[in-house]
């Protein structure tokens, strides 16, 4: 085990550019099984929710190699003869992803129900539905979900609300079904596209994704392939509010502007400056911004994943701001470790409250989660004095080289080996 150590009051500067995106990779390898033959993923993030991932593919007998964020898999001797322990596959949510990919491909699945960060509800009925809809036969026994189908077939698809998993889920398991899938009310998230495009380099048949209307067309097989992961864009926004909370300035390159939109506007009207370029945004701050309103929505809308990093940012705001959680009812596991370090926040229904402070003050805190790890962190610059921050596991699932890069920016950072847990 071990913790975060960060000094604060150093103004972040410079330029960096961060690794693969966390969802598009594990969306990609949940749908793995369904390619038959090798593939090569390139900058996939070395994050402990990639390995997790890579140690289920390997149970249904994926052979896997990582060398240098380069992912060497073959999928010709897949079988479904493992059945995954409850607690690797309840350490992340998308371990349940693969269950379609390998009844599409072996006629036959049995997944555990299905975990990941304690941020809320976040039921799975889309997904059974879109699956039993595409002819799968599905039950529940013993916390597992058992998968049987003859073959799949090409149905119409509805989904209540545009979840980005159900469509990612139901997307990649219709391509090897017969006939054709549309799947209305799709998420539009750019990791949904990303998956697309993966499963098109693959082979596969889709229209229409990227919109709120997605068509496939069945084929028979998915061959072998090359893919790049696109950059990730939480990790994108997270340096970029790095730089903000700081009063610094701070340049993120190889990513896609049109993904920081909703962000980056958001800074704009709470008075921080942002440029963008054609693969490149800049954010930096010279004075207190001030209080705003932010509501999560799906993507366009501002995301659920940076809410509370952003949390952070409005605790040093001048006047009063409001965090909408349309989401997760659930995510403000942070509001009770940012009022340790001073911060005037409080949790009413899914909204946080926040009265900006002048300054927040180092504390030993705990991360919740993900997300909440990143908002501590980013607190954590800001604030006078140093902070300890407790469960880096948390923030290890989704920040490659987190160290390395606040590092390289002027930030005062270290990992320690606790005493009670010293690092092996």
């Amino acid at each position: 085990m071990s913790v975060l150590r960060i000094q604060g009051g150093q103004r972040l500067v410079g330029e960096l550019e961060v690794s693969g995106s966390k969802n598009a990779a594990l969306a990609i390898l949940s749908s793995v099984p369904l390619v038959d033959g090798q593939l090569v993923l390139h900058n996939v993030p070395d994050i402990a929710d990639i390995h997790i991932k890579i140690e289920l593919m390997r149970g249904f007998g994926i052979t896997a190699e990582f060398r240098e964020n380069s992912l060497f898999l073959d999928t010709t001797q897949l079988h479904n003869n493992y059945v995954p322990s409850e607690e690797l596959v309840r350490k992340i949510r998308t371990g349940f992803y693969m269950l379609g990919p390998l009844l599409a491909r072996l006629g036959h699945a049995k997944l555990p129900m299905p975990g990941g960060c304690k941020i809320g509800a976040r039921p799975v009925d889309f997904h059974i539905k879109g699956l039993q809809g595409l002819g799968a036969s599905i039950e529940t026994v013993g916390g597992h979900y058992v998968a049987e189908v003859a073959k799949l077939v090409g149905t119409e698809i509805y989904l209540d609300s545009p979840s980005a998993g159900a469509t990612q889920h139901l997307m990649a398991t219709a391509t090897l079904g017969e006939g054709i899938t549309t799947i209305k009310n799709a998420s539009i998230e750019p990791e949904v596209v990303s998956l697309a495009e993966f499963l098109l380099a693959a082979g596969a048949r889709i229209e229409g994704f990227g919109t709120s209307t997605i068509t496939i067309e069945g084929v028979r097989r998915l061959g072998s392939v090359t893919f790049n992961v696109p950059a990730d864009r939480i990790q994108a926004g997270t340096y970029l509010l790095a730089g903000a909370i700081t009063k610094g300035d701070v340049k993120v390159n190889g990513i896609l502007p049109e993904n920081q939109t909703a962000l980056v506007n958001k800074l704009r009207e709470s008075g921080v400056h942002a440029e963008e370029g054609h693969d490149w945004v800049r954010v930096w701050a010279t004075e207190r911004w001030n209080g705003i309103r932010v509501k999560t929505m799906p993507y366009p809308g501002f995301p659920t994943d940076i809410q509370q990093p952003m949390a952070a940012l409005l605790c040093l705001a001048n006047g009063s701001s409001v965090i909408e959680e349309m989401i997760y009812e659930s995510r403000i596991g942070h509001i009770q470790e940012l009022s340790r370090m001073g911060a005037n926040i409080r949790a009413e229904g899914r909204n946080a409250n926040i009265t900006g402070v002048e300054q927040l003050t180092g504390a030993v805190v705990e991360a919740s989660d993900l997300r909440a790890g990143a908002a501590l962190c980013l607190a954590a610059l800001a604030a006078k004095g140093e902070s300890t921050i407790k469960n880096v596991h948390f923030i290890d699932r989704g920040y490659q080289n987190l160290e390395a890069n606040l590092t390289k920016l002027g930030g005062l950072i270290e990992r320690v080996a606790t005493e009670e847990h010293p690092v092996a």
